[in-house]
């Protein structure tokens, strides 16, 4: 199992030490582009045309509920090209 498929694994198991980097790269992959918070802002936006944005704070470990964001955004994505 490649690295890309265990951190899958992982999401799909809303893991409890997810790290913002490695949801960042899912994201990222996926097509998301991350905006950088202003003003000290711990939050970063990860925007995709057609999509909700999804914001998560860079804190460590991440909560559960941004794992689940991500996982449900991924799954709806996975969806959208199957119904295609």
């Amino acid at each position: 199992m490649s690295s890309w498929d265990k951190l899958i694994a992982r999401l799909q198991k809303l893991s409890n030490d997810m790290r913002f980097d490695e949801l960042g790269k899912i994201l990222r992959a996926y097509g998301y582009t991350m905006s950088q918070p202003r003003r000290g802002s711990s939050h970063y936006t990860f925007r995709k045309a057609g999509c909700a944005p999804i914001t998560i704070p860079r804190h460590e470990p991440i909560k559960r509920v941004y794992v689940e964001m991500v996982r449900d955004a991924i799954e709806s994505e996975e969806k959208q090209h199957e119904d295609d």
